[in-house]
């Protein structure tokens, strides 16, 4: 059923989906599942902006996605690649000028999205889009790029984890709290180590061409540690915030994915070969939304005994 669902590869649709790197928009889905879960703890969800918002970080995700293909092919950071995500440029399927065009639609259909939620909200989303809209633009193009200079896991951390869980929790409730601050680390940690074993794979490919990511500023050992100091992370800050009661003890279902975490930090710390680490970077993909996941439904789950007076 699922397959029949999706593009077909070799389809021009199909090749904008990979295009749009559809492995990586759980970065998307599981800090806006979180504010949702915040909202409803709070008695404040509203399902109109929430979708808006879903929609408009979307945009922006996948727009930040195209420029990196972009400006990643205009560079040649893709010349010494055999896998990774997209490379829809470096095979031909797409030209750079349709890539281009459908990154500035991307970012603009985002932007108006957020421009019309804006006004449903107050001043403190439009900092928070701002800021977004420049990292998006900033990741790979500029003349500081953040993932050219050792930037990048600190830029998805911040942005896909404590400030995109504060931008959809503010949509609805119009004020500051500090909850979605706490919720998003978890989620950023594991969103950086995304990014992390993306750039363990590439570390040769990145240096070659000048691209210093943390992982080439590390060095392999050292990044191979990063990796398993981020995936840890998460887990370990998500006990901390079910022990303070921000989140639920039920929250702690998204443990079932820990044999899956310890795994791919295995993985990363032992292999050497490229198609064994393109598989590690997919699967950490999978490890964030499965994580997020079931720390969502955990949430629910936990909610709903509060309310039933089973759980306090």
């Amino acid at each position: 059923m699922t397959s029949q669902l999706l593009p077909t590869p070799g389809s021009k649709l199909g090749i904008w989906y990979r295009a749009a790197r559809p492995r990586t928009l759980t970065a998307t889905y599981v800090p806006l599942g979180a504010s949702a879960m915040i909202a409803i703890q709070q008695g404040i969800f509203n399902l109109l902006l929430f979708v808006l918002s879903l929609i408009a970080a979307l945009l922006l995700q996948i727009a930040a996605n195209l420029i990196n293909e972009y400006v990643d092919f205009r560079r040649g950071a893709e010349d010494q690649k055999l896998s990774g995500q997209g490379m829809i440029l470096k095979a031909g399927l797409l030209s750079p000028r349709e890539v281009l065009a459908a990154a500035i639609v991307s970012l603009v259909g985002g932007c108006l999205i957020g421009l019309f939620v804006l006004t449903q909200s107050g001043p403190l989303l439009l900092l928070i889009g701002v800021l977004g809209v420049l990292v998006v633009i900033s990741y790979t193009a500029g003349p500081f790029a953040l993932a050219y200079n050792g930037l990048g896991e600190i830029a998805v951390f911040i942005f896909m984890g404590p400030l995109m869980v504060l931008g959809a929790y503010f949509v609805m409730a119009a004020r500051f709290d500090w909850t979605p601050i706490w919720v998003g680390i978890p989620i950023g940690l594991m969103v950086a180590a995304i990014l992390h074993a993306n750039n363990v794979r590439d570390i040769e490919s990145d240096r070659a061409v000048n691209k210093r990511t943390l992982a080439v500023l590390l060095g392999l050992r050292a990044a191979r540690i990063e990796f398993a100091l981020l995936v840890v992370g998460a887990y370990g800050a998500l006990v901390i915030l079910a022990l303070a009661s921000i989140v639920p003890i039920t929250s702690l279902l998204a443990f079932v994915t820990a044999p899956e975490a310890f795994r791919l930090i295995e993985m990363v710390q032992t292999s050497s070969d490229n198609a064994l680490l393109h598989q590690a970077q997919g699967r950490t993909a999978q490890l964030h939304g499965q994580f997020g996941m079931f720390m969502i439904i955990g949430w629910g789950v936990g909610l709903a005994l509060i309310a039933v007076g089973a759980l306090r």
